[in-house]
């Protein structure tokens, strides 16, 4: 019994002992220098993801500023294009309809319909105008920027329509009273034979 006892307390003594050992390598070891300067590097990141983060919200605010203007510089384009389609139509409908009406080749029953087809071309024109005055003056269609810049070019490109339907129906009266002349010349030349 007394071997027992003696080996039991060997087998507890070398426990604890080897136990204590373990124990001890196992405990961490901390170096302050290289925390702080982790510590620090840490810090600093953060700085710079901070400065980053500002960085990012600037240029997206000033895309955004950049967006805006380059809506507003279209929307001028289109309306000093819109401006100077209807100043075209409105010289075309002074002059050349002056020119049409009084010719001695266009008949009485005509002239209206040459008035009435020329009205509606201005009438669809001042009507384009009082719209894009509603659009630009007014908030009440809830439009962005885009979106009338974009209803603007297509009013842009009706005004350019109806610049090009006005020079055609010019050109087509000025035929016929091309022809009607040279028929009246030709009806009415002297023979001598």
């Amino acid at each position: 019994m007394k071997h027992k006892i003696k080996t039991l307390v060997l087998v507890l003594t070398i426990t604890i002992l080897s136990s204590g050992h373990i124990v001890a390598q196992g405990m961490p070891v901390y170096d302050n220098t290289n925390f702080i300067s982790f510590t620090k590097s840490l810090i600093e990141s953060a700085k710079q993801t901070s400065q980053l983060l500002k960085t990012v919200q600037f240029l997206k605010t000033q895309k955004e500023n950049i967006e805006k203007v380059n809506n507003v510089i279209r929307q001028l384009k289109a309306v000093r294009e819109m401006a100077r389609n209807n100043q075209r139509l409105f010289n075309i409908v002074q002059d050349d309809l002056r020119e049409i009406l009084n010719s001695p080749y266009i008949k009485p029953d005509e002239v209206n319909r040459v008035s009435e087809s020329f009205n509606s071309i201005i009438e669809n024109s001042l009507y384009g105008l009082e719209y894009i005055d509603q659009i630009l003056s007014s908030n009440t269609l809830k439009m962005t920027d885009a979106e009338r810049a974009e209803v603007l070019k297509d009013m842009e490109l009706k005004s350019k329509e109806m610049v090009a339907e006005i020079e055609a129906k010019t050109k087509r009266y000025r035929e016929i009273i091309a022809f009607r002349e040279m028929q009246d010349k030709i009806n009415n030349r002297e023979t001598n034979y």
